[in-house]
């Protein structure tokens, strides 16, 4: 079964940058043949949350929240979905997660603290 893998995520201080990865655990899945693919992210005692997705190449949504801070792109040869994240927030503290949307396909998530 197709999962997806996240990556990059860590302890970084308020104002610092992350970026965060997200591919398949296997051969055979094509990230490019997904038309959406989201991220998200559910802090402790809150609901899971969209925070941006990549429609195609190219049509981005972003939450209220990350806009201007955060940018969701896509890498067709290396078949990897990116978050880069800069002028983290407290607030931003989160596991974040990968999906194919509509699929059902999510990845583990990624453990993000932005704490000084």
């Amino acid at each position: 079964q197709v999962q997806l893998v996240e990556s990059g995520g860590g302890l970084v201080q308020p104002g610092g940058s992350l970026r965060l990865s997200c591919g398949p655990s296997g051969s055979g899945f094509s990230i490019s043949s997904i038309s959406v693919m989201g991220w998200y992210r559910q802090a402790p005692g809150k609901q899971r949350e969209l925070v941006a997705r990549i429609i195609s190449s190219s049509t981005t949504n972003y939450a209220d929240s990350v806009k201007g801070r955060f940018t969701i792109s896509r890498d067709k040869a290396k078949n990897t979905v990116y978050l880069q994240m800069n002028s983290l927030k407290p607030e931003d503290t989160a596991v974040y997660y990968c999906t194919a949307e509509g699929t059902g396909i999510w990845g583990q998530g990624t453990q993000v603290t932005v704490s000084s």
